[in-house]
């Protein structure tokens, strides 16, 4: 008996490829951070979720960064408008300045300072959030694995206009082929495991700050 087998188009071909495709580990040594337009204007805006809890998620993954030397770049839009990037953020990495984006579109990377800025590190594994998770995040996520990196998304430390723009933000970023992952699991995962020699400084600084398990259990 002959098994007749239909032609496989380029979206077959594809989703073949993402099956197979070996699941992706961060690596501290090989990981750049993008953190888009924590603004004030942006931050009151989101209705999908705490916007406290947000802003405290956000510190979490930014001092777990700066703690691991994990190379960073922050980005702005309208700075008149939406105020400047938190200042919480800022005070945690003195020596980098916050890009300013000129051109005034959804997708971070068609601002050329922000993709070189990326791109100088020549790290392959782009971990990135921002606000809001429907707009500037997502479509600059896309964008990423357009460019050629590993792209992780941390959900947990975004929001957008309604839960519903978040989640279904979060879901088009999947199919696209984005790792969904949260602070803590981020942070977790650079760190390795607890033999990491900044392990003490990542509990005192960060689980137990900002996580409040770790908070009363340590």
């Amino acid at each position: 008996m002959i098994l007749l087998r239909a032609p496989e188009d380029s979206a077959g071909k594809e989703r073949m490829t993402m099956d197979k495709k070996t699941p992706l580990t961060l690596s501290a040594n090989n990981s750049v951070l993008l953190l888009i337009d924590y603004q004030a204007v942006m931050l009151y805006g989101v209705e999908s979720g705490d916007r406290t809890l947000i802003q405290n998620n956000v510190q979490a993954l930014a001092k777990g960064a700066q703690i691991l030397g994990i190379s960073t770049v922050l980005t702005s839009i309208g700075e008149k408008r939406n105020g400047l990037f938190l200042a919480e953020i800022r005070e945690m990495f003195p020596k980098i300045p916050v890009i300013a984006r000129k051109v005034p579109g959804f997708d971070c990377f068609d601002d050329q300072e922000v993709l070189n800025a990326v791109k100088q590190t020549g790290k392959k594994q782009l971990v990135l959030s921002g606000l809001w998770t429907s707009m500037c995040f997502a479509f600059t996520a896309i964008r990423g694995v357009k460019e050629g990196f590993e792209v992780f998304g941390v959900m947990d430390t975004a929001g957008s206009e309604s839960p519903v723009a978040h989640n279904t933000a979060i879901q088009r970023m999947i199919q696209a082929g984005i790792v969904p992952c949260t602070w803590m699991q981020v942070i977790s995962e650079w760190m390795n495991n607890w033999g990491n020699p900044k392990a003490g400084e990542l509990v005192e600084k960060v689980y137990s700050k900002y996580s409040g398990f770790f908070a009363q259990k340590l």
